[in-house]
């Protein structure tokens, strides 16, 4: 079993982030590698590996998956013992229906905070399109918390995917000095203090002085 992922970079690629984080809760050895983003090189770089010209991207056995949603479900399917989603019926449903709607939404927030780790600046002023998009995103924190049907600081109490794909959001409330709801920042706290996302900050961090 062997795993190479294929990443931009860790200062600035919140998708890759999702994947990496997915492919730890595993507890699976892999290789990654750094394509950096925004270059002249770099879509024909990914073109190289796989025709969506995107990160992340996996190779494995069963050929390259693109995309982290797609990554994360192939993942739970391999390493069913290792309980990426939640194993409560219910709260799994809730963990993949939060899921999806950060994958293919919250356009307002992306769009006018862009995701980097090293930031430290408020948004001013502050879209009214935006903060919808962020009462939002505290609401569905708050219905995951209770879905969850385990104890713990994460979503669904022990860490899941479901933290994988909301940590680039945590990173952009934190780093964009977002006023919230003490609930929300313990819980950007408990991402923030993610082992396997701190190595991921700073690694991150680390590039803006290679």
């Amino acid at each position: 079993m062997s795993f190479h992922l294929i990443i931009g970079d860790k200062l600035y690629s919140s998708w890759s982030l999702r994947a990496a984080l997915g492919l730890e809760l595993t507890g699976a050895p892999y290789t990654e590698q750094i394509i950096k983003l925004n270059q002249p090189d770099t879509h024909a770089r990914l073109l190289e590996h796989a025709p969506t010209g995107k990160v992340p991207l996996l190779k494995c056995e069963h050929g390259t998956i693109a995309d982290s949603m797609a990554i994360s479900e192939y993942l739970a399917e391999r390493f069913p013992e290792a309980q990426l989603w939640p194993q409560d019926v219910a709260a799994r449903a809730q963990a993949r229906s939060a899921c999806a709607q950060m994958h293919s939404g919250f356009f307002a927030l992306r769009g006018n905070m862009p995701f980097d780790l090293s930031r430290d600046e408020a948004l001013t002023p502050m879209p009214a399109e935006v903060q919808a998009d962020i009462d939002r995103i505290v609401a569905l924190w708050a219905e995951c918390c209770a879905a969850a049907k385990e104890s713990g600081p994460f979503l669904f109490g022990k860490a899941s995917l479901a933290d994988a794909f909301f940590a680039p959001v945590a990173v952009r409330l934190r780093t964009y000095r977002v006023a919230l709801p003490a609930e929300a920042q313990a819980y950007i706290e408990t991402i923030y203090q993610w082992p396997a996302f701190k190595a991921w900050q700073r690694e991150g961090l680390q590039e803006l002085v290679e």
